[in-house]
């Protein structure tokens, strides 16, 4: 089959792989339908971290499934199923607790040694505790809502979580920091789906900021560093926001939460900090700040949010502004890293 291979830092190749086959009676084998490329992929393309040369790329997808394990109970041949960019076993007392993210059993795809989402398909560790199937199969829903439901693999729900992280709640006003995918779901899902009166994204890119708009952020402020702590004190009246979304991950992007933030308000940081900032623990402890962080749980949300997509409800897909096909998964990453796509959706 054909999947996107890593090289070196900006070369990415579509090259003939193994066939993904089932390994354990918990596998399934999913045909991928649609994947993408995800900001997080875009740290070792631009030579950021390291990755080994020959890994499988991706990590979000939705496909039909073509085989399952002995043990496989949830799903069958011929679901149309949303994967979260983690697999998890769904039992675990981390998954109980609502961290699939943290599942003893659990994995990334993508990660060195496993099938990556850019590909022709999948094996699925873990399938009954990680797959969704969606109502109606491929043939039962819109072609349309493909592009909605491939977001909630990751950053739709990633998105979410950030807000959830940072205690919105209706009638809340939010900062939002990071105007990628993830960044621009978190505004959707602050004023959409918890109720924020008033969602404020830090964005200085034109097509970002009208996304972020279209999805309800009722001001948008390019400055960044101080001065674009400054803004927003002037629109809150020099008190700070009460909630922050922090999706970007940088020492900067950090400096930024804690300074915009209330007295007693709240960040849910969900960028990953592949720059490991260094955080000053004096400022957010005079200012009575709680901060909650983590790889996003997506798991735990998919269910209600694929039930969102398919009623209409809910329509993060409009953060894909590229589409290709698997062959030419190599333009999606230099348009994503030229800030030329938002995010880049591919089929296979």
């Amino acid at each position: 089959m054909r999947a996107a291979v890593y090289q070196a830092a900006g070369t990415v190749t579509v090259d003939d792989v193994p066939d993904a086959t089932l390994t354990e009676p918990t596998d399934a084998v999913v045909r991928v339908v649609r994947a993408c490329v995800c900001g997080s992929d875009l740290w070792a393309y631009r030579g950021v971290i390291n990755r080994p040369a020959g890994s499988r790329l991706g990590h979000e997808f939705i496909g039909v499934v073509e085989e399952v394990g002995a043990a496989v109970t949830t799903v069958r041949p011929g679901d149309l199923v949303v994967a979260p960019f983690q697999w998890s076993d769904n039992t675990c007392p981390a998954c109980r607790d609502g961290i699939q993210t943290r599942c003893d059993n659990g994995g990334t795809f993508g990660a060195p040694g496993t099938d990556g989402g850019q590909g022709e398909a999948v094996r699925v560790p873990q399938a009954d505790g990680t797959l969704i199937a969606v109502p109606g199969g491929l043939a039962g829903i819109d072609e349309s809502l493909l592009p909605s439901l491939l977001a909630l693999t990751d950053v739709a729900a990633t998105g979410l979580h950030g807000a959830v992280l940072a205690g919105v709640e209706r009638g809340s006003t939010v900062a939002v920091i990071g105007d990628g995918a993830v960044g621009l779901c978190a505004v959707l899902g602050a004023r959409q789906l918890l109720g924020a009166e008033r969602v404020i994204l830090m964005s200085r890119h034109d097509d970002r900021a009208a996304l972020g708009r279209a999805f309800g952020a009722a001001d948008v402020i390019a400055e960044r560093g101080e001065a674009g702590i400054a803004a927003i004190l002037e629109l809150t009246g020099g008190r700070g926001v009460a909630s922050v979304v922090e999706a970007v991950g940088t020492p900067e992007s950090w400096a930024m939460a804690v300074g915009m933030a209330r007295v007693g308000g709240s960040i849910g940081a969900v960028g990953v900090p592949h720059t490991t900032p260094q955080l000053d623990l004096f400022p957010p402890f005079r200012q009575h700040l709680t901060i909650s962080m983590g790889i996003a749980p997506v798991r735990r949300y998919l269910p209600d949010l694929v039930g969102r997509v398919l009623d209409g409800s809910f329509d993060p897909g409009r953060v894909f502004d590229l589409a290709l096909p698997l062959e030419q998964v190599a333009e999606g990453y230099a348009a994503m890293s030229d800030r030329r796509s938002i995010k880049t959706m591919l089929a296979a």
